[in-house]
């Protein structure tokens, strides 16, 4: 009986899907500002809030053409890395509160050295079904996969 493999990689590209979520929640926000009773002072900083979001997140969370965007995902023997034009091949320690579902992926981990947690949103879309599928067994039964990175 063979053991399985320590090494595992994969790697994602922008979903329309995930995209056209976001900019209905887009609109959303903005109507909402628009239907309310509210002054118009308030109601143009939420406007501005809202599209500085979508300058901001849009081309490094949604469609990956930033160079700091997250785009893949490897074990190896070093740990957990994850990888990004701007930085390459990088360690990172997977938080338990990563989600692994049938429809999304979110990877939540923290840079070695830093205390904040950030998050990747991973959709079915973005990869090959069996990709996506090897992707949500490997997160959650790998063995020791919230261990920071040695």
């Amino acid at each position: 009986m063979s053991s399985p493999s320590n090494s595992f990689e994969c790697r994602w590209q922008a979903c329309g899907l995930l995209l056209a979520a976001y900019l209905l929640a887009q609109v959303l926000a903005l109507g909402a500002l628009c239907l309310l009773a509210i002054p118009f002072s308030i109601a143009a900083l939420g406007v501005l809030a809202c599209l500085s979001h979508a300058l901001w997140t849009l081309p490094r969370h949604i469609r990956l053409t930033h160079r700091s965007s997250v785009r893949g995902l490897r074990r190896n023997a070093d740990g957990w890395q994850l990888w990004s034009v701007a930085r390459g091949w990088h360690a990172v320690q997977l938080r338990p509160d990563s989600l692994a579902l049938p429809l999304i992926v979110v990877l939540r981990y923290r840079l070695p050295g830093d205390w904040r947690v950030r998050s990747v949103c991973v959709p079915r879309g973005s990869q090959a079904a069996d990709v996506h599928r090897r992707l949500r067994v490997r997160l959650k039964f790998s063995r020791r996969r919230w261990l920071a990175p040695g």
